[in-house]
């Protein structure tokens, strides 16, 4: 698979992802106005925060450019390849404002960020298709366990991520596999064949020497989802950094 992405800050941004001999486009709308400024030395990575989607602007403070591209792709750290030392370091703060008031999803986020990312950073990039050790998410035997989202939810993802507890509405599979990922410590793929979104929440042993009166990550997933992390090698999509700028261009 191989991703081409091209980027604009005002008008149109365009999406082509060429998979063989088909090629699909889709057209959303890029940021009206954004503002982004390089963070003082002193300024402390353990306040950053960013904003979900739902609103009309995305706000991020005291993030990394890694953090960003993660955003803009989403993928995990472990899927940005080639990154300049200073890339997980530095922090920056943006403020961008949607066109026309519009609430921006999370997949308008993304886009949107790319181009911005492309705009003030001069971001070049690829994807490649990559294959690490990691897990598989399969269907266990059995069968699925799942509880299909019912009613309306905000657009987007609702996430609360702790130590062992796992909980999230309007989730899809590939997206419980992003999930995943972290609590897991390699990259999860999802491989269940299962479309549509579904509500997730089960709990788990972070620390299965500490506690063990909870199950293991893999236990979990299994009683409660019906599904199985099957560890191999596994094809991941890794972001590529061709070339980047420290400082972003001026407001």
């Amino acid at each position: 698979m191989r991703l081409l992405f091209r980027h604009l800050l005002r008008g149109v941004v365009v999406w082509t992802m060429v998979v063989g001999s088909c090629s699909l486009s889709a057209q959303v709308t890029a940021f009206e106005a954004a503002t982004v400024r390089a963070c003082p030395p002193s300024a402390d990575p353990a306040t950053g925060s960013w904003g979900p989607p739902g609103h009309d602007r995305f706000v991020a403070n005291h993030v990394t450019l890694e953090r960003l591209v993660m955003i803009a792709y989403g993928v995990d750290a472990s899927q940005v390849a080639n990154e300049p030392g200073w890339f997980s370091a530095n922090l920056y703060d943006v403020n961008a404002k949607a066109q026309d008031g519009a609430k921006l999803t999370g997949d308008e986020i993304k886009t949107c960020l790319q181009g911005l990312l492309h705009e003030r950073f001069h971001l070049e990039a690829h994807a490649e298709m990559r294959k690490q050790r990691g897990y598989a998410l399969v269907v266990a035997k059995g069968g699925p366990k799942l509880t299909p989202t019912k009613g309306e939810h905000w657009p987007g993802f609702r996430i609360d991520v702790e130590g062992g507890n796992m909980k999230g509405s309007n989730w899809t599979m590939p997206y419980l596999a992003r999930m995943l990922t972290k609590p897991a410590g390699f990259p999860v793929v999802d491989q269940t064949g299962i479309s549509g979104s579904y509500d997730v929440s089960f709990v788990f042993a972070a620390d299965p020497d500490a506690d063990a009166s909870l199950p293991s990550l893999t236990v979990a997933i299994h009683k409660a989802l019906g599904l199985e992390l099957k560890p191999g090698r596994v094809p991941v999509q890794t972001i590529v950094i061709d070339s980047v700028d420290k400082m972003p261009v001026e407001n």
